[in-house]
């Protein structure tokens, strides 16, 4: 599996946050609308990402339920018919919620930015640092951490669950329940 050491945190200041990744000279953003189907499954977290024009992926990802950086270990395939394989997860498995936002990314060196507007919730930033083979989840960290001082993000802000626990309400012992079909 593919892996990664993230932060999330609330966003209190877009204008702000884009000019100090202007100075950090991150990438042009790339704008993505995405809707992320959630699945019951007994260990980690399960999603169909759909983009909207055709295209998605099946992401199976865990990750811990804890403020600051944390590691995330991940396995993403790509999906070229998404609405199809929604309805036959659906009906194995059940969903959990669905997460709509629309997704501006950033590259600055090995992290993914990501200024994230979610229906219902509001604006968060998200920073994914993406761990070669070479580095351990404390060089990770350490990069997480580094980025967070330089974009200014206060620690009162980070958030410890995914977006579809806030809004599905769930806690860090979320329970799954059977399959609706």
């Amino acid at each position: 599996m593919a892996r990664n050491v993230e932060i999330k945190a609330r966003l209190r200041d877009s204008d702000g946050i884009r000019s100090r990744l202007d100075a950090l000279r991150a990438s042009a953003p790339q704008h993505l609308s995405q809707t992320d189907t959630f699945f019951n499954v007994p260990a980690g977290r399960l999603k169909l990402r759909d983009f909207g024009d055709g295209t998605g992926e099946l992401i199976v990802y865990e990750r811990a339920d804890t403020a600051g950086p944390k590691l995330s270990s991940y396995h993403r395939a790509p999906i070229a018919a998404p609405s199809e394989l929604l309805d036959v997860l659906t009906r194995a498995l059940g969903t959990r919620g669905v997460v709509r936002k629309q997704r501006a990314v950033y590259l600055v060196g090995q992290t993914r930015v990501h200024l994230d507007e979610v229906e219902g919730l509001g604006v968060f930033v998200e920073l994914e640092v993406v761990l070669r083979e070479d580095q351990t989840v404390a060089d990770g960290d350490a990069v997480a951490r580094d980025l967070l001082q330089q974009l200014c993000i206060d620690a009162k802000d980070l958030v410890t669950h995914a977006y579809i626990d806030l809004l599905t309400g769930a806690s860090a012992s979320r329970s799954h329940p059977p399959p609706q079909r």
